[in-house]
């Protein structure tokens, strides 16, 4: 059994406005759906069919958004993964519609139930060198064809540094579709909605047992649901139904740091227009600012699954190396965890049985696109299964030999990307 855990000391944990806890499972009880993780695809998918009239019990093993729905660095940016393979298979209208869905849901949940979560437009990803320049006029152009081009603007290397402060970039792309917020407090946010709904959701509740059948039986240490069809949403956590899904995905650690309050001067030279930002490299960096002035900055660490001895000693080089004014600042948050990484970097997203479904694997572009699967398996639960169908299409590689063997794998491949950031 794993241990319960609650929040991870972050800015996040430090700053929600919902302190709302959960039971545990105590009973057996009978639900229509048993969605099996309390991030953001089980949150979301819970109050998509609680919205649509259907019973639905959540079940966490730790708190509601514990793993990254909780910890990531709350950007909110359009896009899916396996977009080409998507558009051969559905369509490039069809694929266009699914980009923006989840900022779509997002924001439209936001709206309906008053979800207070710090949601803010405004993104930049940000260019290092040409190439990474010719790709973001590839995809200005290509939004341009779709009617989206006003929502976008090129940004060249003079006035990039003085959006941020950092002669770091050689440019970059604004993107008023996207944007960032709180996503602790919009996962617990979108959770309440659920169980205003009707929804029942347990947590400290690890699931420990699945029984395949007509009616799916989904057991915890202390009790059980008993479900006509099952969702497992547990990503980097994931560690059911290990015949069927091992070796597919892999954790990585992603970290953040926050900066104490920054001053109004400071904030008027680094990123005055409050923008989410995201550069380009393989292994990247990302950051933007909190309400109350702290810089907040991440990145992936390593791809070992192992958390740094020190999460500041790790990241704060790179926030200085961007913003080398900010010397001497103090931290006054470090936190991290893991993301489930993909090798082909497509969500595993299907079915084991008729009435066992699974959406798991976002490789840390995961607030928009886990919106989008958990409409993707609402649909599929009410039996439109064209888009879960060409997902189940997919083929992932399966690396044997356990968890750990595969990570290596994982981290030597990423030696070889970083080595194309730097050229």
């Amino acid at each position: 059994m794993i241990k319960p855990e609650e929040h991870t000391d972050s800015y996040y944990a430090a700053s929600r406005n919902d302190l709302t806890t959960y039971p545990a499972l105590n009973e057996e009880t009978e639900s229509e759906i048993c969605i099996v993780g309390g991030g953001f695809t089980g949150v979301d998918c819970a109050l998509t069919m609680a919205e649509r009239g259907h019973s639905v019990t959540l079940l966490e093993q730790h708190r509601i958004s514990w793993g990254a729905s909780g910890r990531n660095g709350g950007q909110l940016i359009g896009g899916i993964g396996g977009r080409d393979y998507l558009k051969a298979k559905l369509g490039d209208d069809a694929v266009w519609k699914l980009d923006y869905r989840g900022n779509d849901i997002i924001k439209e949940r936001v709206r309906k139930y008053d979800i207070e979560c710090d949601l803010k437009s405004g993104f930049i990803e940000v260019a290092f060198k040409p190439r990474q320049m010719e790709g973001l006029r590839q995809d200005y152009a290509a939004h341009e064809s779709r009617g989206l081009g006003n929502h976008l603007r090129m940004v060249e290397q003079d006035e990039v540094q003085s959006m941020l402060g950092t002669n770091a970039y050689i440019g970059g792309m604004t993107n008023d579709l996207n944007g960032h917020l709180h996503p602790l407090n919009l996962c617990a946010g979108e959770a309440r909605a659920a169980t205003s709904l009707g929804a029942a959701i347990y947590e400290q509740s690890e699931v420990i047992n699945i029984e395949h059948g007509e009616k799916v039986r989904v057991s915890t240490p202390g009790g059980s649901v008993t479900a006509d069809k099952v969702l497992l949403a547990g990503n980097a956590y994931q560690h059911l139904e290990q015949q069927n899904l091992s070796g597919l995905v892999f954790p990585a650690g992603s970290f953040i740091i926050a900066t104490e309050p920054l001053s109004e001067d400071e904030i008027k030279t680094i990123n005055p227009y409050d923008l989410a930002v995201c550069d380009l490299n393989n292994v990247l960096d990302y950051y933007r600012f909190s309400p109350d002035n702290r810089l907040l900055f991440g990145g992936r660490c390593n791809y070992s699954g192992r958390v740094p001895k020190s999460i500041k000693a790790n990241m704060l080089p790179r926030m200085l190396k961007v913003f080398p004014q900010l010397e001497g600042k103090n931290i006054d948050y470090e936190w991290g965890g893991n993301i489930g990484i993909v090798i082909k970097r497509i969500p595993l997203m299907g079915r084991l049985d008729d009435n066992i479904f699974y959406s798991i694997g976002y490789s840390g572009h995961g607030i928009a696109p886990t919106h989008v699967a958990a409409e993707i398996i609402a649909n599929a639960f009410e039996g439109d299964m064209e888009v879960l169908q060409v997902y189940e299409q997919v083929k992932h590689f399966r690396i044997p030999l356990g968890q750990w063997f595969g990570n290596q794998i994982i981290a030597m491949g990423m030696l070889y990307f970083r080595t194309l950031d730097h050229l």
